[in-house]
């Protein structure tokens, strides 16, 4: 079994990863996100996320693009891999591939994508992209993916679908590495879609259980299509010298949750998930608490002090997790805490139960 990765969430939406009204030191200028990222990887993060928004679904009214602030950071940064999102139907895949290409080579060999079938029907239909239903989207999203790869591997590439077609389509340079692909999602169309095309599968923050019981499904999806897929996770990291500072700072973040961002991206994700045939969307078991980390990281139980939050991210190893994602509140010090205090625990306790045997 590899040793753990880690990726933080890149803020490059104002207001941090908390749809909360308690001042956090948190920006998400291109000089913030600068400075979060050289933290990131001088203390050990291996990867960064940055998130794709266009409309202020949470309250978030300020966006930096992913990839073009992706290439920007991958300039001013020397190991740290990028994973730009991207949603489908805003993008052409053919035109995608040739700018993660252009990623890869100015990071030489850093370049990766999440990509992201969506849920906010305004940030398609106000572009003049026509909406379509909830499996549709990640019928989709498996094309977009198919067009990415052959892409990234043919030369000219072609590819023939229901929503894009390439033909004798050139690409050079090609990415100087195998561009890892990642994807999230909770319905079944999701997990049918990452066992097929994905190399990771994103999950929302969840209980061990809930953890377990995806990454389950997903590997025997995928063991049927004869493939291995890697399992990632979000959480939302708050680490402090003791578990009663890390659990009061939780409640800060909750009693000051933004009601009306909430109660607006409650209401959005709740049509998302009545559109998918089970009538289970990535938030159906959220309660209005979990959402004000809008990937349910509060859920992960990444609080507490540096032990607590390191023995909760090896359990998250023993069930099948292969990368951990952290969102954080103040960015600066919290990256870098993180990085300091609780990466190499992980590592400690990894190399511990490796000589034990846990771990192969």
């Amino acid at each position: 079994m590899s040793d753990l990765l880690f990726a933080y969430w890149v803020p490059n939406v104002s207001g941090g990863l908390v749809v909360s009204k308690l001042p956090q030191k948190t920006d998400w200028s291109f000089e913030a996100n600068k400075r979060y990222a050289q933290i990131a990887e001088e203390v050990g993060f291996d990867y960064g996320l940055l998130q794709t928004r266009f409309f202020a679904s949470y309250g978030a009214d300020k966006q930096l693009e992913a990839i073009t602030l992706a290439t920007a950071l991958g300039a001013v940064t020397k190991n740290l891999k990028l994973i730009a999102a991207v949603l489908p139907g805003l993008w052409h895949p053919a035109v995608y591939a040739k700018m993660l290409s252009t990623l890869d080579h100015v990071t030489n060999g850093r370049a990766a994508v999440n990509v992201v079938s969506g849920w906010l029907k305004d940030e398609f239909t106000a572009y003049g992209e026509k909406w379509i239903d909830h499996d549709k989207r990640y019928k989709r999203s498996e094309e977009f993916i198919r067009v990415l790869r052959a892409m990234f591997t043919e030369e000219p590439a072609n590819f023939s679908g229901d929503y894009y077609s390439i033909q004798d389509a050139p690409m050079k340079p090609k990415p100087e590495t195998n561009i890892p692909i990642f994807q999230g999602g909770n319905s079944q169309a999701a997990k049918e879609m990452a066992s097929r095309v994905s190399d990771f599968y994103f999950m929302n923050g969840n209980t061990l259980e809930g953890f377990e019981k995806q990454i389950n499904i997903v590997k025997e999806l995928a063991e049927k299509e004869g493939r291995e897929v890697k399992f990632a996770v979000n959480g939302f990291a708050i680490v402090r010298d003791t578990e009663e500072e890390a659990v009061q700072l939780l409640r800060d973040i909750i009693s000051h949750k933004d009601d009306d961002a909430v109660e607006g991206f409650r209401q959005a994700v709740k049509e998302a998930g009545q559109s998918t045939k089970q009538k289970e969307g990535m938030w159906a078991n959220s309660t209005k608490e979990d959402l004000v980390q809008y990937n349910d990281g509060f859920k992960t139980g990444l609080i507490g002090t540096p032990e607590q939050v390191a023995d909760r991210i090896i359990e998250l190893k023993k069930i099948g997790v292969d990368l951990v994602l952290t969102g954080h509140f103040h960015y600066e010090e919290d990256l870098r805490r993180f990085g300091e205090e609780v990466i190499p625990l992980v590592k400690q306790k990894e190399k511990e139960l490796k000589e034990a045997g846990v771990f192969s």
